[in-house]
């Protein structure tokens, strides 16, 4: 019996697979696969969720409006430019189903966050991997790449993996170099993070600019990670597709009473920024002290590179008889090297010597 037929190209989808949460036969299990805050959410962002327990026969409201008005106070945008999503994750599957089709190309950097090429098989657009200069998005290699078929750049900046950046400078530098057909996509999931005097999360580009997207996320400081809560800073003209093409009620109720909460927690986010600048800094010194190599980040995660493939495979296989999930980046080109969240003190101690005696061991 024949059976109906996806549309060509979806087959070849590798479908995205997340970080592992648990370990057979193991009673404590460390979490450091999927760059969660090991602070988890605000208590008051919980409680606003909790809050909603009684009222899930009602719908959600359509237009996010509480939320929007928050991120807009938050982080100084223009509300009606904000658009919600189930996670930043749909926001950018949402943008290259509205930018791009068969025929077109999707240009994204070497080692960047495997939705974008993701998305753009989906689509049937092309997605092009541009190489990268010492783990960070290359300038030059992705105009380089721009050809007369590309409608979309991304940029992750921070990088999820490598944990690099690039410049305020660096990025209007790219963005000038594209066609105002292009539309360049920054994907700041990571931007709480950063402390470098020298960083954008490019609000401003699109304040500037009518070809530019800031996306965000709620998953990574702010701890809502189960609720898949993002948004995106758009132009009018931008928003006002992404409106037409979401689902009616793409953001649950709960997640966004919880995100206005989380976002006036300030506290809350000022202490997992202060616990993150000074455990990153302590996880990549004991690590670089082992012998690995620990690639510079300002995210919350490291990406460790071991001698080998199999010595990475080793390492992670000690970890896990540990109880600690790390992540493998074969999946981005990466099979030498596993990516580590930064976790509360004791986790980070624990990782550090599950490594030690493997190590030493081996």
């Amino acid at each position: 019996m024949t059976a109906p037929s996806p549309r060509p190209g979806i087959l070849d989808v590798q479908a995205y697979v997340g970080g592992e949460h648990e370990v057979p036969g193991v009673d404590r299990v460390i979490v450091l696969s999927a760059n969660e805050t090991p602070l988890g959410p605000s208590p008051a962002a919980v409680k606003a969720y909790e809050a909603l327990a009684s009222s899930l026969h009602r719908y959600p409201d359509g237009a996010s409006a509480a939320l929007r008005d928050a991120i807009a106070e938050r982080f100084g945008c223009d509300a009606k430019r904000v658009v919600c999503g189930n996670g930043s994750d749909e926001l950018i599957s949402l943008l290259v189903r509205s930018y791009a089709g068969p025929g077109d190309e999707v240009l994204f950097s070497r080692h960047g966050f495997m939705m974008y090429p993701i998305s753009a098989m989906t689509v049937g657009a092309t997605p092009v991997a541009a190489p990268e200069a010492n783990y960070t998005v290359d300038v030059d290699a992705m105009l380089a790449h721009v050809t007369p078929r590309t409608r979309m750049v991304f940029v992750a900046n921070p990088n999820n993996p490598t944990g690099s950046y690039i410049s305020a400078d660096e990025i209007r530098r790219l963005h000038a170099g594209l066609p105002a057909d292009v539309l360049l996509v920054i994907d700041a999931a990571y931007a709480e993070y950063v402390t470098r005097n020298d960083y954008t999360a490019g609000s401003d580009l699109v304040e500037e600019f009518g070809n530019v997207v800031m996306t965000r996320t709620f998953s990574k400081i702010f701890g809502l990670a189960a609720l898949r809560l993002g948004w995106a800073y758009c132009p009018e003209a931008v928003a006002d597709v992404l409106n037409r093409v979401r689902g009616p009620f793409n953001v649950t109720a709960a997640a966004q009473a919880a995100g206005v909460a989380a976002l006036a927690d300030v506290a809350h986010i000022d202490q997992a920024l202060a616990h993150n600048e000074t455990w990153l800094p302590w996880l990549a010194a004991k690590l670089n002290a082992l012998g690995l190599t620990v690639h510079p980040s300002v995210g919350n995660f490291i990406l460790v590179r071991f001698a080998t493939k199999q010595a990475a495979d080793d390492g992670y296989s000690a970890l896990m008889a540990a109880g600690v999930i790390g992540r493998q980046m074969g999946g981005y080109g990466l099979p030498e090297c596993i990516r580590i969240t930064v976790g509360l003190e004791d986790e980070n101690r624990i990782l550090v010597e599950a490594l030690e005696r493997h190590l030493e061991g081996s």
